[in-house]
């Protein structure tokens, strides 16, 4: 065997592609009857996890196990969710063929398996606020130790002066503080959005 022949290049050592495996990742857009509380859900996640709906959705709708339970358990005729909205997501051909399949094998609406489906997120949210609160005192107290640090920065400026080596070290880890400040900052700020919901 030639050495200079890479191993992907053996048509006996890699798998190929299918075509159908190909076709399954395009996206498509598809549109369902959902409760504002399933859209606001997938939003918060979305937002929250920094996870695109397209992914988050194929990996709600993909789990055929999962999905298979919530269609043997769904009691349609008490499927109602009030103030059904249209919503519209772009998801792979793979996930709507999933659903598809699922739906017509239970006879279980689409819409129901996907509300049921995004409820799973629930406990995630859930478990995300609790985070979101401890990540607020955190900054609470960053804020305190942070008037407490600039408080010695300036004290060490009028006794020391600005050229100081002290001082100079003292301001670096201000401004580092200063940075990491604003960062958690934002990401609270963020995550605010997990509040509300």
């Amino acid at each position: 065997m030639d050495e200079d022949k890479k191993f992907w290049m053996d048509n006996d050592a890699l798998p190929r592609p299918s075509t159908d495996d190909l076709r399954g990742r395009q996206s498509v857009r598809a549109t369902f009857k959902l409760s504002a509380r399933a859209i606001d859900a997938m939003s918060i996640v979305s937002v929250h996890l920094g996870i695109k709906q397209k992914s988050l959705f194929d990996h709600l709708i993909e789990d055929a196990r999962s999905l298979s339970q919530i269609a043997r358990e769904l009691e349609v005729d008490k499927f109602r969710p009030p103030d059904r909205v249209q919503k519209t997501f772009v998801i792979s051909r793979r996930t709507l063929s999933s659903l598809d399949e699922i739906s017509k094998r239970f006879q279980a609406p689409r819409d129901a398996l996907v509300e049921f489906s995004i409820q799973r997120l629930l406990p995630v949210i859930e478990q995300e606020r609790e985070r979101h609160h401890r990540r607020k005192e955190i900054l609470k107290d960053l804020n305190h130790h942070l008037a407490d640090g600039l408080k010695l920065l300036n004290k060490s400026k009028s006794l020391l002066g600005e050229n100081d080596p002290v001082f100079i070290k003292l301001a670096s880890a201000i401004k580092a503080m200063i940075d990491a400040q604003a960062n958690v900052n934002a990401f609270v700020e963020k995550g605010e959005i997990i509040e509300e919901f």
